[in-house]
């Protein structure tokens, strides 16, 4: 009975030194929680607001209109008008060929022209002669008859002999290589000197792009593209002008869907009158497809452990000098800032900075942010 007594008076000995012990830690610890200094924070209030419901999209701009200029003749270049850069009208001439060859035909052919107007002239003369003869019953009608055919074969090689000058003066035009717009001189492939064929080679002479009006290609996923429709504005930035912001308009949406990505291509055009938007340009943007009012937001930056898959995130609320964590369910995202279903009601104050170093019934010393 004596070692009985001892062995639980041993067991009881330790249980208590175990519970002072546990007793001691937790006073440790609300005693150091006691002593946690206020974390500094930012906060905005939750407020209904409009609401821009929006596709994101990134893509490419190209230029509405350009032209690939070549030759349609062969010749030799004897000059060239325009260097790379430079604007140019509709009918500007770029460069030259070599005309001399033409030229001279040109000559040779007027010169038959004129042998085909004596020709014609000297038929006109016997058939008139034949008419005469025939009041008087002196000519046979065979013989008449050859004199109005010689007449008609003059008048013919007449008009052969127009056409062809007509011919070799549409060449001799053509060896002024024009431009086919307005635009700016975007590429210069050749040279005094260099020969070019009729519309040889995968080089153009040269490369003309009117950029005031460009066409920005986007790609749409197929989940998000019973919301585009013609029409509706698409705001974009572009990388080569930081900053700014642009806008165009939904002009095509492309009726079949790649396989391979899932997504539709969706043309908008943009209006570029000052030329600051250059062809080739990526550009990241977003299709407003709706707006709604009324709408509780807060700023993407409140969010803590946002998950996209599940529309749920953490926020942490202060009310008085604490902050108390709440659990949100999030919807579209506006910008900067982003729905909010369900998790907090309107005029809540929610930490945007600082919550990072939180947890859940910390004291805070509190400043206002930009939605506050």
């Amino acid at each position: 009975m004596t070692r009985i007594a001892r062995s639980t008076g041993i067991i009881m000995l330790g249980i208590a030194i175990s519970t002072a012990a546990a007793c001691s830690k937790q006073a440790d610890s609300q005693s150091m929680e006691a002593g946690r200094p206020p974390v500094a924070v930012t906060v905005d209030a939750v407020t209904p607001a409009d609401l821009q419901e929006s596709v994101e999209v990134v893509g490419t701009l190209e230029a509405k209109f350009s032209a690939d200029v070549k030759s349609e003749v062969t010749g030799v270049v004897t000059d060239v008008y325009v260097t790379e850069w430079v604007p140019v009208k509709r009918g500007a001439r770029l460069a030259r060929l070599d005309t001399r060859e033409t030229e001279a035909g040109i000559e040779t052919l007027k010169a038959a022209e004129a042998q085909a107007k004596v020709g014609e002239n000297r038929a006109r003369r016997e058939h008139e002669r034949a008419l005469q003869l025939k009041q008087y019953g002196l000519i046979t009608p065979q013989a008449l008859d050859d004199a109005k055919t010689a007449v008609e074969a003059a008048e013919a090689a007449m008009v052969a002999a127009r056409a062809q000058i007509k011919t070799a003066e549409t060449r001799l035009t053509k060896s002024f290589i024009t431009a086919p717009m307005d635009g700016v001189v975007a590429f210069r492939g050749v040279s005094v000197g260099d020969r070019v064929e009729n519309m040889g080679g995968n080089t153009p002479m040269f490369h003309i792009v009117d950029n005031r009006a460009l066409d920005l290609t986007v790609s749409v996923p197929s989940s998000r593209l019973a919301s585009v429709r013609v029409g509706q504005p698409l705001e974009f930035s572009a990388e080569t002008q930081p900053g700014r912001a642009f806008t165009g308009k939904v002009m095509f949406i492309n009726p079949a869907i790649d396989p391979a990505s899932r997504s539709t291509k969706v043309i908008a055009e943009v209006s570029n009158p000052d030329g600051v938007l250059r062809g080739g340009a990526f550009v990241k943007g977003r299709i407003i497809v709706g707006q709604r009012t009324g709408v509780l937001q807060v700023r993407k930056e409140a969010l803590l452990n946002w998950s996209l898959d599940t529309g749920k995130a953490e926020v942490f609320v202060v009310s008085g000098d604490k902050a108390q964590k709440h659990v949100i369910t999030t919807g579209t995202a506006n910008g900067a800032s982003i729905e909010v279903l369900s998790g907090v009601q309107p005029g809540d104050q929610v930490v945007t900075r600082g919550g990072f170093a939180l947890r859940d019934g910390d004291r805070v010393v509190v400043s206002k942010g930009e939605g506050a």
